[in-house]
This record gives C-alpha cells, sequence and structure tokens, in this order.
C-alpha cells in the first residue's frame, strides 16, 4: 500500500517536482520511497509497507529494466501469479506482489488487468515503446489523478501532489461544482480542477506520444443465470466470503476490522475469527446520542467471538478535525461519516496497520432501505405532469418534515418518486440541492453558466446502460458506477490513508461481487425487506437480535451539531466576507438556510455541503475568483 506519482513526457521531465509529489503524500507512504528517473519518465512512489516488508521496495522492474512499475494496492493472488510467472521463465528479485505487474505486462500486456484479484492503481512506463500505462481497480478502492498537456502527463494518488506543479491551473471546474452540490462529492471523471480528471474505475489509460486513450475494461454482467436454489445460494454466499475475508487477511504486520454493529462489518468479523488462530482486533466508534450510537450491537458480536475490542466516542468536542479533514480530501466532500471514519482509522492505527471493512455489502446484497422504496415505486406508473408537479412538492415536504419517523420519510419519497420517469426517480433521490435550489442559491453569472446543466443525467446514463433486467438491477449499477467509489471508497481510502492504515473490503472481491450481480432481485429485497439473502447466508453466524434491528448507517447528528457546537463556525465561515467574495452563492440564500436550520428545519445536507466547500476552498484556495460576480450578488440592504 502506497501513494504513487510521476510524469511521462515528450520532453525530459523534473525528477524533484516527482519527489514533491511525493513528499506531500507521505502520509500514505510512511515506511519508505522509492523512484525512477529517465529521459522521458519520472515515477515515484511513498511505501506503507504490509506485504514483503524487507523486499518489497518500489518502483519494480522486469529483468532488463525496459519496463518499470509503480503501485498503490494489493494484488490477493499474487502468489499464484508469481508462480505461473515463473514457470515462463520470469526472474523475480523480492517476494511481494507488486513485482508481478511488471511481468505481467510483458506476457499480457494491457489485458493484465484480467489476470489480477485486489485492489489497486498503478502505472507501468514501457520504455522502449515510451508507453505509459495507468490503471485503476474495477471498483475503485484505490485513487488515481491526471492531467495531460500536449507534451506530457502527470498522475498521483492523490490531487495535492499534481497541485505541486505551479503549471497546474487552480480554476474550478464550474460542472464539478454543481455536481458536488447535488451528490456531496465530485463525481469521476471530473475533478474540481479545470483540466485534472480522475481515472474511473475499471479504466485503463494509456499515453504515447503525447495522445491519451482512456477506455474501460471491467463491467458486472447483470444477467440473472436461471432459477436459483436459495439454500445453495446462502451455502455460496458463505464460501465467497469466508475466502474473500482469508485472502484479505494476509499480512506481515497486524490485521484487524472495523466494527459497526452492523451486519457487513459483523459478518467480516464472524468470518475473520473463524479462520484466524488469534484473537481479531476490532475497533468501533460511538456517538452520545443514542439515535446514531451502534456500539452496544457491535459488543454483541465482540463478545461472541471474543475479540480484542476497542471503542471511541466521538463528541463535538472532536470537530477541530474538520480543517485538517478539509486538506486530505484535495476535493469538497460532504459525506459527514469521514469524520467517525477518520477517528476510527486513528484508533486502529494504535494498534494494526491493516483493517478489513464491510465496504460494499449493501451494493451487493441489496441493502439500503431506498432499494426497497425502489421496488415499491416501480408499481408506479408515470402521472401526468400537473400531478407529479404537485406530488414532487407535497413528497419533499413531508420528506423534510419526518425527522427521524420511517413512515412518513418513506411516504414523502414514493410521492417524490412517483413524479419522475423510472430512469430518473433514483438521482432524484439522491440528490441533495434539487435544480430548482441551486438555481435560487447561484449568483448570475454561475445561474448563466449552469443553465441546462442536470446533474441527474450523470446517473440516469448509467441506469439506462446497465444491462439488468430489473429497476433494482439498474440501481445496484448506478450505485457501484457512482455512490460507492465517489463517496463510500473515496472516504475510507482518505481517513485511513490519513491515517498510515491500509483498509480492505471483503464484500468488494470482484469473485462475489460478480456472483451476486448473478442473483434475482427477488433475492435480495422483496417487499420492505432488504438484504434478504445475506441475513440467512449469515445468520448462523451472529447474534440473532442483530439481523432484526434497523440499519442505521454510519451517520452523526449533523442537524444537531449545526444548532450548537458548530452553529458559529458554520455561519462565520458561510456569511463572512472571504465567502461573499467569491461571488458564487447568493448571501441572502445563504443566510436563509442558516436561520431556518436554528428555528427546526433540516437543512443539514445543505450547510454541510456549502461549510465544506468553504473549508475545502480556503484549505486549497484558488489564486483568483471563480466567476469575478460580487457585483451580481449584492449583500442583503445593499
Amino acid at each position: 500500500m502506497c501513494g504513487i506519482a510521476g510524469t511521462a513526457s515528450t520532453l525530459t521531465p523534473d525528477p524533484d517536482l516527482v519527489r514533491r509529489m511525493c513528499d506531500v503524500i507521505v502520509h500514505r507512504g510512511p515506511d519508505g520511497a522509492g523512484y525512477h528517473h529517465d529521459q522521458h519518465a519520472s515515477l515515484g512512489m511513498r511505501r506503507l509497507a504490509v506485504i514483503d516488508v524487507a523486499t518489497g521496495d518500489q518502483p519494480v522492474r522486469n529483468e532488463d529494466d525496459t519496463v518499470v512499475a509503480v503501485f498503490n494496492g494489493e494484488i490477493y493472488n499474487y502468489p499464484e501469479l508469481r508462480r505461473e510467472l515463473a514457470a515462463k521463465g520470469h526472474r523475480f528479485r523480492g517476494q511481494g506482489d507488486s513485482e508481478t505487474l511488471a511481468h505481467l505486462y510483458e506476457e499480457h500486456g494491457d489485458d493484465l488487468v484480467h489476470r489480477l484479484r485486489g485492489m489497486f492503481a498503478f502505472a507501468i512506463w514501457d520504455r522502449a515503446r515510451r508507453r505509459l500505462l495507468l490503471a485503476r481497480d474495477r471498483v475503485g478502492k484505490k485513487p488515481l489523478y491526471w492531467r495531460a498537456d500536449g507534451t506530457a502527463i502527470h498522475f498521483a494518488s492523490e490531487l495535492k501532489s499534481l497541485a505541486q506543479d505551479p503549471r497546474m491551473s487552480r480554476d474550478i471546474d464550474l460542472d464539478a461544482l454543481h455536481h458536488y452540490l447535488t451528490y456531496l462529492y465530485v463525481p469521476a471523471p471530473l475533478s474540481i480542477y479545470e483540466g485534472v480528471r480522475k481515472l474511473p474505475p475499471a479504466h485503463l489509460l494509456v499515453w504515447e506520444d503525447g495522445e491519451v486513450t482512456v477506455r474501460r475494461y471491467w463491467q458486472p454482467d447483470r444477467t440473472v443465470r436461471g432459477p436459483v436454489d436459495e439454500r445453495e445460494a446462502e451455502e455460496r454466499t458463505r464460501e465467497l466470503l469466508l475466502e474473500a475475508t482469508r485472502i484479505r487477511m494476509v499480512s506481515d504486520r497486524p490485521v484487524g476490522a472495523f466494527l459497526s454493529g452492523g451486519i457487513d462489518s459483523s459478518a467480516v468479523v464472524a468470518a475473520m475469527a473463524m479462520q484466524s488462530s488469534e484473537r481479531v482486533k476490532t475497533f468501533s466508534i460511538g456517538f452520545e446520542d443514542s439515535r446514531y450510537d451502534e456500539r452496544s450491537k457491535a459488543r454483541m458480536v465482540a463478545e461472541r467471538y471474543g475479540t480484542d475490542h476497542h471503542e471511541m466516542v466521538v463528541d463535538a468536542g472532536m470537530l477541530d478535525i474538520l480543517p485538517r479533514l478539509a486538506w486530505h480530501f484535495d476535493e469538497p466532500f460532504a459525506d459527514s461519516s469521514a469524520i467517525p471514519s477518520f477517528y476510527v482509522a486513528q484508533l486502529s492505527r494504535r494498534h494494526v496497520t491493516v483493517a478489513l471493512n464491510g465496504d460494499g455489502g449493501d451494493e451487493c446484497f441489496g441493502g439500503y432501505q431506498r432499494y426497497a422504496l425502489v421496488n415499491q415505486a416501480g408499481r408506479i406508473p408515470p402521472l401526468p405532469r400537473h400531478l407529479a408537479a404537485m406530488s414532487a412538492r407535497v413528497g419533499d415536504l413531508i420528506t423534510r418534515r419526518s425527522g427521524f419517523r420511517s413512515l412518513p420519510r418513506r411516504i414523502g419519497r414514493l410521492m417524490q418518486f412517483a413524479a419522475e420517469p423510472p430512469s430518473r426517480r433514483y438521482a432524484t433521490l439522491m440528490s441533495c440541492f434539487k435544480s430548482e435550489q441551486k438555481t435560487e442559491l447561484y449568483c448570475d453569472p454561475l445561474r448563466e453558466r449552469l443553465a441546462g446543466t442536470d446533474s441527474r443525467l450523470l446517473l440516469e446514463k448509467i441506469f439506462r446502460g446497465s444491462s439488468a433486467s430489473t429497476d433494482l438491477g439498474r440501481i445496484l449499477d448506478v450505485d457501484l458506477m457512482s455512490y460507492l467509489p465517489g463517496d463510500l471508497l473515496v472516504k475510507v481510502d482518505i481517513s485511513t490513508m490519513a491515517n498510515s492504515l491500509e483498509a480492505r473490503s471483503p464484500f468488494l472481491d470482484h469473485h462475489l461481487l460478480e456472483w451476486a450481480a448473478t442473483l434475482p432481485t427477488g433475492l435480495l429485497v422483496r417487499g420492505g425487506r432488504t438484504k434478504m439473502l445475506l441475513k440467512r447466508a449469515v445468520a448462523p453466524w451472529l447474534p440473532a437480535e442483530l439481523l432484526h434491528l434497523p440499519k442505521q448507517g454510519f451517520g452523526v447528528p449533523l442537524a444537531a451539531w449545526l444548532r450548537g457546537e458548530l452553529r458559529d463556525l458554520a455561519h462565520d465561515a458561510l456569511t463572512d466576507d472571504t465567502a461573499r467574495g467569491r461571488g458564487l452563492f447568493r448571501p441572502e440564500v445563504v443566510s436563509r438556510l442558516l436561520r431556518q436550520h436554528a428555528a427546526g428545519a433540516d437543512h443539514s445536507a445543505r450547510l454541510w455541503a456549502l461549510l465544506q466547500f468553504e473549508l475545502w476552498h480556503r484549505a486549497h484556495a484558488a489564486p483568483r475568483e471563480l466567476v469575478g460576480a460580487e457585483a451580481h450578488c449584492p449583500r442583503p440592504g445593499a
């Protein structure tokens, strides 16, 4: 596990720039650094030593040094790959996984990605062809940013590395900002900066002679493969999860697990305990507010398996971490569960170097309550336009006023669903700022610039391109290609790597994921019940009480914090002269959101999105104003 960075150029690249790019991400790899430099490429990496601690340094090379690679991640099937390659005459200098990349490239070229089982972002420099290959794993566990300027391409694990180049534009990509306010993250391939892109999950990028080509190499096939015996499906689920967990426990450094108390992390801990000769170390985060605190659930699993269990309570007094998080995330990121994610990573790193988690269980096995809503809404035919508009308004009102009451919230969301065509319903459900709310928020130049840009089309395109035969299957594809890599995996990667901790996700093993994709969706979600198959499969492993408790997620008491301990920070950051001077958002609209939230309305998600953008901007300030439009957004009373 590490951070990587580099440059390939038709000219001679600057090795000092690559060293600076690596130095700024030392948190990703505190155990060492390695570099390669030649006439047309300069590659670097920072290493967190997990496997082959003694001989696993990078860059790695083939026998004659014509192929050079740097790599971030873990290849879990590397022992088999090394045996196959050795049988074909390849010679290895170390004992780990990263060296297989150079030799696999010699044997298979770009198709080497199909041989890899794991998480990865890598760069392979083919010196003879002056060709750079970049690749990212199937679901996007490991990040990779890049920018090209005609003569050169620059890449890195984190955006702050690319920003070490003073020639990189710091102008904000306004489309990216627009989508961020909808989804609370910047979706790939965009980044928050113009001219900088993320390589999407399951994609390859080839740079050769100044030309860039990007293509997808993998997508799950959701074609249902005949009748399924439910008991056999349960057994196969257990087998695949046990195997995916076992291969992720291989490490030369201490291994533990995040234990939230939910089904997914609990199942992973159970799978670890059943295959480990030592006590599993587990780590949980809690809150003083019982509505968000799942420590009692986690303790049930910890006690059942006798784990070495550790807990931490996050309270509002620990929110001074926000500026640090803004620096680490590099882009505006408004999933508030980044706070407990950071603290559970910090707690874990005191005891282990590797932590397994339950990420991906919901996307594989239909765990979100919104999936049940999709099923129910599928029986609602599209409404006439006038009724659709009324349904949307009433549904939004009910949802905003439902608080923690699940029935009103479900009714409100169903009414919102009914107002949209099936291909757009999910995008509307996942939107923080709706289109009309952004129109009201934006100052005149920004509104004009973004007129006609509909963020919902991003998810609608995935929905329409899915091979699934049901709306639920298509929604699972949407989450797999958007919310999972854009939000959840970014949160986990950044929060763990900020603490020099490696996170591994058994549910995102592509063998398990591909198998789950072929299951009839009726096995996953039926009526209002979610994650049916997985719950039945792991029922022998877990306390019965845990299987029937409602899903809580990994949320924080954000609404209360923004009325209490964070009220002054939010008000000051969003209404001072610095924020107003950006000329982006109408001050009176922002002030109204603050007032209404303080009075009892729930604008927490929207205020958090605006606050995280502002904190990000102050941590990574652009050198000039974005639209120069302050005159179009006068202060109230001006």
